[in-house]
């Protein structure tokens, strides 16, 4: 027997790869400010480096949706902070810090909320629509 799918069926899938994208999203962003103080373990060695979520379309249930495919560097420069009596310093003195800005991330957090927010919005009317027809056809 032919399995019988909705339109809501398949844009609840759809919305759900993106909830779990942006899931992924959320977690670096929370390994980046966790990491924003962070330094090198050894004198003069480089501390965390930022890391940038990539998203890729994918074929969902008829539709297109959408996958964290992987999480690249950042590769800007190391912030520089002038403190020779720290354990990280190097020769001259100065401690490499995180390329991880705090607002930035904060804002990339927002996004990602908001993304988030407008996908479950995506599930809960299609279900509402769902079940809409249910009630018509039952009459």
């Amino acid at each position: 027997m032919a399995e019988i799918k909705s339109a809501g069926s398949a844009a609840q899938t759809i919305a759900t790869s993106a909830l779990r994208a942006q899931q992924a999203r959320m977690r670096i962003i929370a390994e980046n400010i966790a990491n924003a103080g962070s330094t090198s373990k050894t004198a003069g060695g480089d501390p965390y480096r930022r890391q940038i979520p990539v998203f890729k379309p994918v074929r969902v249930d008829g539709g297109e949706g959408v996958r964290m495919t992987k999480v690249m560097p950042d590769t800007s420069d190391f912030k520089m902070e002038y403190e020779p009596g720290h354990p990280s310093a190097d020769a001259s003195g100065y401690v490499k810090l995180p390329n991880v800005d705090s607002l930035v991330e904060a804002l990339d957090m927002r996004e990602a909320q908001r993304a988030y927010e407008a996908n479950l919005n995506v599930i809960e009317t299609a279900r509402n629509m769902d079940m809409r027809t249910l009630d018509l056809l039952r009459k």
